[in-house]
């Protein structure tokens, strides 16, 4: 495992500087530049916008410029960002806890809940439970982030009245007067302000699974070794749980890194609809506003992130599946 490990982490090196590269490309290529503000500003001298060009290296060529970031890079030195006024290190960290706990609590309600609905999905086929689960899928595969999310704030904004619903916020990360709050009071703010955008990425999340999810286990209940298992006598829950959805899980495994790396471009519109103050509109801002460095910062958690999900789920598939460990 941990050959692999240090295996996956080489491979995965040269795909960071690929991708670091040609998001460093194409941020040059769009017209204009983050100092464009400092040029048309009367109260800075184009003496003062040549240092800064010098210092972080903009009059120079493209390659040069990417040359200099890698040298920062090893520093850890992620540059300064112009658009926040502060290091790209501190901006960073200031978001990633936020989007890293979104990310989080959406994957974990997603599984909880799409697994066991594809599962009686696909025991009990063509029922009128299949059919109203397979309508609400695809409803929910229909939906857009940004519709789910305005919607459910109507909702939550009509029923204001009613005591539970009501109570739900609608926007942000923790209310007015959080600090005056006690630890408890801020813990149960911040996960009441969690509500909104959780149930928005797990319902757009969980349709496709679950349905992934029926899919897989179909394909192996028709499967011969099902049929030997029940021609046996075993249980029928031995036969589903023990033997069917051991085999039938391992895709879904596999798609679970591909999953935290996208909440993360599926949540930069929910999180400016909704004010949550992530990784996602940071990097969407940043671009917007052609801050090189923090777009470049952003993009690597991005990347690390992905490389990060594809890693657990490899090392979850070895332990689950006792045929990749002997491979």
């Amino acid at each position: 495992m941990r050959d692999e490990i240090i295996r996956r982490a080489l491979i995965s090196l040269p795909q960071l500087l690929l991708m670091s590269f040609i998001t460093f490309l194409f941020i040059d290529l769009a017209p204009g530049d983050i100092l464009a503000k400092y040029r048309f500003d009367p109260r800075i001298s184009p003496e003062t916008v040549r240092q800064i060009e010098a210092k972080y290296h903009f009059d120079k060529p493209i390659l040069v410029q990417y040359g200099y970031w890698l040298g920062r890079l090893v520093r850890f030195d992620l540059g300064y960002s112009f658009s926040r006024e502060a290091p790209v290190v501190n901006v960073i960290a200031e978001r990633l806890f936020n989007t890293f706990i979104l990310s989080l609590f959406s994957i974990l309600f997603t599984w909880i809940v799409a697994i066991p609905l594809g599962i009686y999905a696909a025991v009990h086929q063509y029922s009128w439970g299949d059919r109203i689960l397979s309508f609400v899928s695809y409803l929910g595969m229909s939906l857009p982030v940004f519709f789910l999310a305005l919607l459910l704030m109507y909702l939550i904004y009509v029923c204001r009245e009613v005591p539970v619903i009501g109570a739900i916020p609608i926007g942000g990360m923790i209310s007015t007067g959080y600090e005056n709050l006690s630890f408890a009071g801020k813990v149960v703010d911040r996960c009441a302000h969690l509500i909104l955008p959780v149930a928005v990425l797990t319902v757009v999340s969980l349709a496709g699974l679950q349905r992934i999810s029926r899919g897989n286990m179909l394909e192996e209940l028709r499967k011969q070794y099902i049929v030997t298992a029940r021609a046996k006598g075993l249980p029928e829950h031995t036969v589903v749980y023990g033997h069917a959805l051991r085999n039938a899980i391992n895709p879904l495994i596999t798609l679970f890194g591909f999953e935290f790396s996208a909440l993360l471009s599926g949540a930069a519109l929910l999180e400016i609809i909704i004010n949550w103050p992530g990784l996602g509109s940071l990097m969407l801002a940043a671009v917007r506003s052609q801050d090189t460095f923090l777009v470049m910062g952003s993009m690597l958690m991005g990347g690390i992130m992905l490389i990060l999900g594809n890693l657990v789920a490899d090392i979850l598939l070895v332990l689950v599946d006792p045929r990749v460990r002997r491979g």
